[in-house]
């Protein structure tokens, strides 16, 4: 059976996803998008958002809608989802779910998708820009 094909650990399975692309650092990724060289899409969950808050600028597509929103040919696509070489870098918490959204969205042929190293707590830690999460208001 080939490597690809034995079963493995979570572990085993993210160091050979990661092994296909080159993870950011998070202030590559906020001058990637800051300067509009690439997408940055948040996908971490409501409550994470609500209690950590929010990277200005950053999409927010929850991790189960993921593939819909940045498929260049889907219906449900986000405008911003304008073709197969969009840079796409992808922030999850922690810089574990991002890789494997990250290995899906290079199944879809956004093969320039990538992820940030730590996630939304590397990118906090680093001290670049959070802004406090704003529930929606009622009318």
């Amino acid at each position: 059976m080939s490597e690809d094909r034995r079963p493995a650990g979570i572990d085993a399975l993210l160091e050979r996803v990661r092994r296909t692309y080159r993870r950011v650092e998070p202030l590559e990724a906020h001058t990637a998008a800051r300067d509009g060289e690439a997408l940055l899409v948040d996908i971490r969950y409501a409550a994470l958002r609500e209690r950590d808050g929010l990277i200005p600028g950053a999409v927010v597509v929850e991790r189960n809608e993921l593939e819909w929103r940045l498929d260049p040919l889907g219906s449900h696509r986000l405008p911003e989802a304008t073709g197969h070489d969009l840079r796409v870098i992808v922030v999850c918490n922690e810089g574990y779910a991002s890789s494997l959204a990250v290995a899906s969205l290079h199944q879809l042929g956004l093969h320039r998708a990538t992820d940030v190293i730590g996630g939304f707590q590397a990118w906090r830690a680093a001290g670049l820009p959070v802004r406090p999460h704003r529930p929606p208001q009622a009318p």
